[in-house]
C-alpha cells in the first residue's frame, strides 16, 4: 500500500475516533495548536489531536476547558507533582501514561544499574565493595550493605591515607544514576569548600552496594573525624537523580540514626549539586568545631 494513502487512512481513523469521544475527549478535535496568537501551549490538552507528543506533561496543564485557568497556573507553578494532567474518560491521556511508564522505567534502572566504570574512572574513584555479592543479594539483605568486605578493609587500610579530618566516600545506595549525574559536580565543590574552611581532606572512593551505615565501617579503618558519604536516594516518579550526603562525627557500629546530619535532594531539580558541595563544607566545619553531629548539631 502507497505510504500516503496508509497515512490518510490513519489519520481519518484517528479523527473518527477524537470525534467520539474514544481518543482524549468528544473536544479533542475542537482544539488545534496552529493559532498560537489565540491560545497558549499551557492552555490546551495534552492529547489534543494535533498536538506532537512531548512526553512531558508535568509543568503542563492539561485540564481541557478549565473553569479558573489563572488559578491552575499557580497550582502548576507550585509543586513538580503529577497534578492537573487531564484524562480522556475514566483513563489518563496518552502523554501523562507515556510520561508514567518512561519515569517508572527510569526508576528501575537507577535501582538495577550500577555505576559505570567510567564515572569512577572519571572521578578518580578508587573502588571496593561492601559484603554483598550482587544486586539480588543487595535488595533482599540490606544489612549486608553497611559491613566492608575483607577484602575493601583491607583495600583501604592499605591505599587510603588515615588521620585526615574529613573523609568522602561514593554510595551507590539506590540509584546508580544520582551518583553519575551529580557526584562530578558536588565533590570539587565540597573538597574547595573544606580546604577553604582548613580542614584536611581524605582521598575520595567508591563502595558498590553500599547503605549509609557503611560509613561506620569505614571511619575506625581511617582514624578519621568526619565521613560525608554521597548516596544515591530512593528513585521516585519525579526523579531518579536525587543524591542525598549523610554526614556524622567519628561514625562507629553503635552509632544511631539521630547522630547522623543529611542533607538531601542533591539534584538539578532541587539543590544544585555545586551549591550544596560547598553548603556541606560549612556543615562539616561545625561538626569539627563542636564535635557532634545529627540531632545535637542541630540544637548548638
Amino acid at each position: 500500500m502507497d505510504q500516503q494513502i496508509e497515512k490518510d487512512i490513519v489519520a481519518s481513523i484517528m479523527k473518527k475516533l477524537a470525534e467520539e469521544g474514544v481518543l482524549s475527549g468528544a473536544s479533542a478535535q475542537k482544539t488545534t495548536v496552529s493559532n498560537p496568537d489565540k491560545t497558549s501551549p499551557d492552555e490546551l490538552p495534552i492529547d489534543s489531536l494535533n498536538a506532537p507528543l512531548t512526553l512531558d506533561p508535568i509543568g503542563t496543564i492539561g485540564v481541557t476547558n478549565p473553569h479558573n485557568l489563572e488559578a491552575l497556573k499557580v497550582m502548576r507553578k507550585s509543586t513538580p507533582a503529577r497534578i492537573l494532567l487531564g484524562r480522556s474518560g475514566a483513563r489518563p491521556k496518552t502523554n501523562a501514561y507515556l510520561q508514567f511508564q518512561a519515569d517508572h522505567a527510569a526508576a528501575v534502572d537507577a535501582v538495577f544499574m550500577d555505576v559505570s566504570d567510567e564515572c569512577l574512572a572519571t572521578n578518580n574513584l578508587l573502588q571496593v565493595q561492601t559484603m554483598v555479592v550482587d544486586k539480588d543479594e543487595y535488595l533482599m539483605k540490606p544489612d549486608l550493605g553497611k559491613k566492608l568486605s575483607d577484602a575493601a578493609k583491607k583495600t583501604i587500610s592499605e591505599k587510603i591515607e588515615k588521620g585526615k579530618q574529613v573523609q568522602i566516600i561514593v554510595v551507590d545506595g539506590l540509584s546508580s544514576t544520582s551518583i553519575e549525574a551529580n557526584v562530578a559536580d558536588v565533590m570539587p565543590a565540597l573538597i574547595q569548600g573544606l580546604k577553604n574552611e582548613g580542614l584536611s581532606v581524605g582521598t575520595p572512593f567508591f563502595i558498590r552496594y553500599g547503605r549509609v551505615g557503611v560509613m561506620d565501617d569505614v571511619a575506625p579503618l581511617l582514624d578519621c573525624e568526619v565521613i560525608v558519604e554521597l548516596i544515591g536516594e530512593r528513585p521516585g516518579l519525579i526523579t531518579a537523580e536525587s543524591m542525598s550526603a549523610y554526614m556524622a562525627y567519628r561514625p562507629n557500629p553503635n552509632m544511631v540514626e539521630a547522630e547522623r546530619t543529611v542533607i538531601s535532594n542533591i539534584h538539578r531539580g532541587g539543590t544544585p549539586p555545586a551549591e550544596a558541595g560547598a553548603h556541606l563544607a560549612t556543615v562539616v566545619k561545625k561538626m569539627v568545631t563542636h564535635k557532634v553531629s545529627g540531632v545535637k548539631l542541630s540544637q548548638i
